[in-house]
């Protein structure tokens, strides 16, 4: 993928990403316009091609964040290794003639960030090995970017947060670990994102941000991989899994903040975000978004089921196909949703949640669950039903999740930009 583009980069030693950050900073010193990339979590194959037809549609760059809970090398709950993720991507690509920049990179790479390895309760060793085993297979599949964050430590007394020295260390061993691997297997370079948006190892403290880069700084200095300097650091702009107002005051602070070292802010559960035109104003480097997607493919296949009630009530369905209720219960019968609980609420009972929690632990539940194989039959039933009424399922829910990608495209000022790399 992108041949010409990683061209130019190898010619400047620079990753594909780097190559395309700095482009954008060309870019904004000639037209003033700040633009700010478009991470995709890519939940889902639906949400693979959605991100693939929008990028398309807005002649953009795209750029796919999969956490090792998504694809790995047990399958993740998307069924996809490293491998398999990204052969998948450019066979969707070839198939819609998709021609821009695609970046693919691990999410929250790091011990315990992986469900299995908190519900195995892995050693640190355990969970190290298993982590480098990921990226290992990651670079050899052609990743573009691996973010390591190693802020999760299961060993320390609840409510004590990790040693910033501690995070420090653990991300130079973790980037050691992957330049060795790559230089010794001959691959290009690739780039690296670093920190977390969460409270454990946060990094919104000035000083404890500064502490964080010149610790890492000199760690990557002593290891001669200066070169691997981290293209993004992950800042707590305002957003989270249950906030959608992106901070601006707080993100330009950060940005200036990064700027000496050469690094940009990246912003994490900007889902739904209310003031997404604030981020590239305020100087942001690139932003995730995923939850929201899963959210609107369950709309999608909303709006179908109630098509297929109207269809059974015209005799023109002989059989439901039962997707909701399929759908439900696998989401309540994987226990996926207890992690997503208030305090004030039983994990031991869903139905003693009031109505509006219940829909929405389903709906960003669903990304858990959807190549259960009940779901796979029931999804697949109803798309015949469809299919027999002349109805295009697949098109109905990418457009659900396309229209939220597109605000994204465009608010973060990157229509056209493939144009101008």
């Amino acid at each position: 993928m992108n041949k010409e583009l990683r061209k130019k980069a190898k010619k400047e030693n620079l990753s594909l990403l780097d190559y395309i950050l700095k482009q954008i900073d060309i870019l904004e010193e000639e037209t003033q316009v700040k633009r700010t990339l478009f991470a995709a979590c890519p939940n889902s194959i639906s949400v693979l091609k959605a991100s693939l037809l929008s990028a398309k549609r807005c002649n953009a760059p795209i750029k796919f964040a999969a956490t090792l809970n998504q694809v790995d090398t047990d399958g993740g709950y998307t069924g996809f290794t490293a491998k398999e993720f990204v052969d998948t991507i450019r066979e969707e690509a070839r198939v819609i003639n998709f021609t821009g920049a695609v970046i693919v990179a691990i999410d929250h790479g790091g011990p315990w960030l992986k469900d299995k390895h908190k519900l195995d309760k892995l050693s640190y060793e355990e969970t190290l090995a298993e982590v480098k085993n990921s990226f290992e297979k990651a670079i050899d599949a052609g990743y573009d970017m691996i973010h390591v964050d190693p802020t999760i430590d299961i060993t320390l007394a609840k409510g004590t947060s990790i040693d910033i020295d501690v995070v420090a260390n653990r991300t130079i061993g973790l980037i050691v670990h992957c330049e060795t691997y790559r230089k010794k297997k001959g691959y290009e370079k690739i780039a690296y994102e670093v920190g977390t948006e969460e409270v454990h190892g946060g990094l919104a403290d000035m000083k404890v941000f500064k502490r964080f880069m010149e610790l890492l700084k000199a760690g990557l200095k002593k290891n001669n991989i200066e070169e691997a300097w981290p293209c993004f650091v992950v800042g707590k702009v305002g957003t989270d899994l249950h906030t959608t107002l992106f901070d601006p005051v707080v993100a330009k602070q950060l940005t200036e903040a990064a700027k000496p070292y050469g690094s940009k802010i990246k912003g994490h559960y900007s889902d739904t975000v209310e003031n997404p035109e604030q981020y590239p104003l305020s100087g942001m480097g690139a932003a995730n978004i995923g939850p929201e997607f899963t959210e609107r493919e369950y709309d999608g296949l909303m709006e179908l089921i109630s098509i297929e009630n109207k269809l059974f009530s015209e005799g023109k369905v002989a059989k439901f196909s039962g997707m909701k209720e399929r759908l439900w219960e696998a989401v309540i019968s994987s226990n996926r949703w207890v992690k997503w609980i208030n305090e004030d609420e039983s994990s031991e009972d869903f139905y003693s949640l009031d109505e509006d929690r219940q829909i929405w632990l389903i709906k960003t539940g669903c990304r858990y669950i959807w190549e259960n194989s009940e779901v796979v039959a029931a999804r697949s039933k109803l798309y015949s039903n469809m299919a027999l009424n002349g109805i295009k399922s697949d098109e109905i829910v990418l457009t659900s999740i396309g229209q939220a990608m597109d605000r994204y495209f465009h608010t973060f000022n990157l229509v056209d930009l493939s144009d101008l790399l």
